[in-house]
């Protein structure tokens, strides 16, 4: 069983659970579409790439990180390979997340491929990041997730990777992916040729974006839209729910959000694995800040301790929820987010099989547990961390990843 204590959530590191594996990808049909889902890092990686190999026509492809290693070199010889062989290849990366810098694509440009960079000016839009992660292929396959392109979301546990969770989809929704890139990456051009009010433009394509109402949604979020955001739609679930289950990296919603939760663990059973290693320890301190009224709920909490931990994902009855959004004030109102929800009883069975392998390698954080923890001291720290988390962007730039 994985340790929580502050002194290996401190450590990178440190692997408490060597044994601990990665599952294999498994795949299903469910609501008209073909889902195969990568929980393990180098299936993950070697699904990118496929994707992209696969590629006769067009590739859209939209990352926050995307970074100069071993994998992010792999990923962008693989698109510029697509944009020899005649593929139309476009990609975005956001400037925050830009690690690789703008040199790194030069060969992508040559190969007759674009790069462009999400909202690279000063200003109060610099603190909106695009934290979503799309490749899509042929406008007829998508990969989304939790995954950016760099070596730590495609490392083993045993090497420190980052947990984390990708799904390659097939099937209609994929029209709402390829719209919804059209959408941002017009943005992007008017951000580049320097056109005034782009932040009400973006709050605008947010909030007009219509995810449609059959099982399979495409939701999205952006800079303080409330009503049509994929949180609304959430909000929406949580109200009548009798089951939640979670995997969260990063853990601070709303108070309104937090009393749903609340809410639902007094009726019914709510399962929330959060984060027992990160390499930022404020990211545990600010989740550590509100378990008290969660557990008094009958709220089940564990703490994934293995590796740094980066998994979005949620299953609220027989609904699933699965993208790049985390749970917490950053994705819920100010970064561009999406998720797909998933209605669909197996679907929803599967993930949380999932959920059960990662909870066995997890601490149960008992009443009794806090009680012990939630000293004072700790306390003071856990709300400092809180708090400047929301004020300095700096400080949550692990959370926006």
């Amino acid at each position: 069983m994985a340790t929580s204590s502050a002194e290996s959530s401190a450590d990178p590191t440190a692997t408490d659970a060597p044994d601990y594996c990665d599952l294999d990808p498994f795949s299903l049909t469910a609501a008209g579409h073909d889902f195969t889902f990568y929980p393990h890092g180098q299936d993950r990686l070697k699904g990118l790439v496929d994707l992209i190999g696969s590629a006769q026509q067009s590739l859209k492809v939209f990352y926050y990180l995307f970074d100069s290693d071993g994998s992010g070199t792999m990923v962008r010889d693989a698109l510029v390979a697509a944009a020899r062989r005649g593929v139309s290849v476009d990609l975005i990366v956001d400037d925050f997340g830009n690690d690789a810098g703008a040199e790194f694509f030069e060969p992508l440009i040559e190969a007759g491929g674009t790069f462009a960079i999400f909202s690279p000016k000063w200003g109060k839009r610099y603190f909106v990041r695009n934290h979503q992660k799309i490749a899509i292929a042929d406008d007829a396959r998508v990969m989304t997730g939790g995954a950016n392109v760099s070596d730590h979301y495609f490392a083993t546990p045993a090497d420190n990777g980052w947990c984390d969770l990708s799904v390659v989809i097939e099937g209609p929704v994929l029209e709402q992916f390829v719209r919804w890139f059209g959408l941002l990456q017009r943005w992007v051009a008017n951000e580049a040729e320097g056109r005034t009010r782009q932040l009400r433009a973006l709050r605008d394509i947010v909030k007009q974006w219509d995810g449609g109402d059959g099982p399979v949604r495409l939701l999205v979020g952006g800079p303080l839209v409330r009503q049509g955001h994929w949180a609304w739609v959430l909000r929406k679930d949580l109200v009548t729910a009798r089951r939640l289950d979670t995997v969260s990296a990063y853990f601070s919603p709303p108070r309104s959000f937090r009393r749903l939760i609340a809410r639902v663990g007094r009726r019914g059973q709510v399962r929330m694995i959060m984060a027992g290693k990160s390499d930022i320890s404020a990211a545990i301190d600010m989740a550590r800040l509100l378990y008290g009224k969660l557990l008094r709920a009958g709220v089940k909490i564990f703490e994934f301790g293995v590796c740094k931990l980066h998994m979005k994902l949620m299953v609220v009855d027989d609904a699933s929820y699965v993208g790049s959004a985390n749970l917490d004030k950053r994705s819920f109102r100010i970064n561009v987010e999406l998720m797909v929800r998933i209605e669909d009883a197996t679907l929803a069975a599967k993930l949380r099989e999932l959920i059960d392998h990662m909870e066995a390698s997890s601490e149960a954080i008992t009443p009794a547990w806090y009680a012990r923890h939630s000293t004072p001291l700790n306390r003071l720290r856990w709300r400092i961390a809180y708090w400047m988390s929301l004020a300095d962007y700096r400080i949550s730039k692990v959370s926006a990843s």
